[in-house]
């Protein structure tokens, strides 16, 4: 069902994979226009196109989207919604990369090579489907607490590892005809898995317009095929079905997202370790850590917030 601005703050993920040429004029813009309207996330840009999260007042939000719309580049962009009772960022970035979404395979272009979109309104039909193979391009703290029935999961630590996971997947499939449904949190990952996936001799390469997230915005949670939570990148951690924020709290030292009950593990300690991490995690980052979430804590009883590390994909 489609968002309503029925909050007072909202959520905006957006990308476009499209060539960007004046990347410091663009930033300029970009940096301009969040603040005059008082937006807090991240805007990546390079050369391959844009992506960000940004949140702000509903009117905040229809203001910036409207002029990145303006700009006949972006004026099909794909931006998906969602709800909070806060903005879950600190402050508000925008940078200039080399890569929007990082693959570290710079001939990797999905403006110039890519699967066919399958719509959400028809991703339910499509995977259903036995002789489609399914493939969550997520990393695994994303897919340990929700997926597709049937996905295929390369337990993958960063989208960099994707590569080397779908080099040895194309010696385990025969045909290459073979029809391929990929999908990941907002669409990005997933439309630049595809430009791999043909680059490495895939024919039928299909992903999920605009991920998960959108399939969540335009599907009932009667007829949804997704089973669990949808992790994402800020203060929220995980998005149950209805878009709602979810019941996962985050270890951040290892980004996995926890249950209520893993909080109450021995190894866990707030802002320093769970038992996913702690005995891979050295002594002296823990003390780091430790300091952090001293700081983080003082910041929080003389009323002010503290601005740590993000969370990075």
């Amino acid at each position: 069902m489609p968002i309503k601005y029925n909050n007072d703050i909202t959520v905006a993920t957006l990308y476009k994979f499209v060539e960007i040429n004046d990347l410091q004029a663009l930033r300029s813009k970009i940096q301009k226009l969040c603040k005059e309207n008082n937006a807090k996330g991240t805007i990546l840009l390079a050369k391959e196109g844009i992506n960000g999260t940004i949140s702000a007042k509903n009117k905040a939000i229809r203001n910036i989207l409207k002029k990145i719309k303006s700009d006949k580049r972006f004026k099909k962009i794909e931006i998906k919604f969602s709800k909070t009772n806060k903005i879950p960022f600190n402050k508000m970035k925008v940078r200039i990369k080399k890569e929007i979404v990082t693959i570290g395979d710079p001939s990797i272009n999905p403006a110039i090579l890519s699967g066919d979109y399958v719509k959400p309104e028809n991703w339910n039909k499509f995977i259903s489907d036995p002789k489609v193979i399914v493939i969550d391009t997520r990393n695994t703290y994303e897919t340990k607490i929700g997926r597709f029935k049937n996905a295929i999961e390369p337990k993958t630590g960063s989208f960099r590892e994707f590569p080397n996971w779908v080099k040895e997947f194309k010696n385990k499939i025969k045909d290459k005809n073979t029809k391929i449904a990929m999908y990941c949190t907002g669409g990005i990952r997933c439309e630049k898995s595809t430009s791999l996936m043909k680059k490495e001799g895939f024919t039928n390469v299909y992903h999920l317009e605009g991920g998960i997230l959108k399939y969540l915005e335009k599907t009932s949670k009667i007829e949804s095929l997704w089973n669990g939570e949808c992790f994402v990148f800020d203060d929220r951690v995980a998005l149950d079905n209805q878009l709602e924020i979810g019941s996962y709290q985050m270890c951040y030292a290892c980004r996995m997202p926890l249950k209520k009950s893993e909080l109450k593990h021995e190894k866990y300690e707030k802002g320093v370790s769970c038992h996913y991490c702690y005995d891979k995690t050295s002594d002296e980052r823990k003390e780091r850590f430790i300091s952090r979430q001293k700081q983080i804590e003082i910041a929080k009883s003389r009323g002010q917030k503290h601005i740590g590390p993000q969370i990075n994909k």
